[in-house]
């Protein structure tokens, strides 16, 4: 399903983050959204779970206005969310945090196959406690847990934070399959400019809390555009 923001304005009290932005992610596209720390990037997926509200303008979601509804209702019906950090309960088995997924969609029960399917090395671990596992296994038993249900969109808040580089490619991989062979729609915040290249069908770039540029992956090769926007 296709999620659309219209004028979108949030923050925290009265403190505005996040300035009219408009966007649109459809099913099947991966949608990048870059810029430096600090311009509105998380506050602008914080809005669209519903964990900040939004001070104007809209959410839509496949048929329906989401903009009012909590982070619980717009779970249910297909908005994954994968947190920076992860997010996941370390003191749990991975079997219990997959059994999570089912919040997410409205899948009566966890699809559990489906997840190892995309992420074999979860099944090796099924009784071991999360937190025991590493770095790159927790991001891939995060992702798993949302695909466990049944997303309409996924939500990735920096999926390459304090993972090793092998790891972040195969994660590249699997997005790229959950696009090519699940039709998903992919939003991802991301720092890692290889990933952000590997992956994504367009990058939206964020200054001061606005949509200020849409660019191909492609031309965060070129030095120039890379310092303009991202300060590196």
């Amino acid at each position: 399903m296709e999620l659309k923001i219209a004028s979108l304005t949030s923050g925290y009290g009265r403190v505005q983050i996040v300035n009219n932005v408009s966007l649109a992610v459809r099913p099947a596209e991966i949608t990048a959204v870059i810029g430096r720390n600090g311009v509105g990037k998380t506050t602008l997926i914080k809005t669209i779970i519903g964990a900040l509200p939004a001070a104007s303008g809209s959410i839509s979601f496949g048929a329906a206005d989401v903009t009012r509804l909590g982070p619980a209702e717009r779970a249910r019906l297909g908005i994954g969310y994968v947190p920076q950090g992860r997010g996941i309960f370390t003191r749990m088995t991975v079997a219990a945090n997959l059994a999570l997924g089912a919040g997410v969609g409205r899948a009566a029960s966890p699809d559990l196959e489906r997840a190892l399917a995309f992420f074999p090395i979860l099944g090796k671990r099924l009784s071991q406690l999360a937190g025991s596992m590493s770095g790159g296994e927790q991001q891939q038993l995060a992702i798993g847990r949302i695909l466990a249900g049944r997303p309409g969109i996924m939500l990735l808040d920096e999926p390459s934070e304090g993972i090793q580089p092998s790891i972040v490619q195969e994660i590249g991989l699997i997005v790229r399959r959950l696009r090519d062979e699940v039709g998903l729609a992919i939003m991802i915040v991301e720092q890692n400019l290889a990933l952000i290249q590997a992956v994504a069908d367009t990058c939206l770039v964020m200054d001061k809390g606005a949509i200020i540029a849409r660019i191909a992956p492609g031309e965060l090769s070129d030095p120039d555009v890379a310092q303009r926007y991202l300060a590196i």
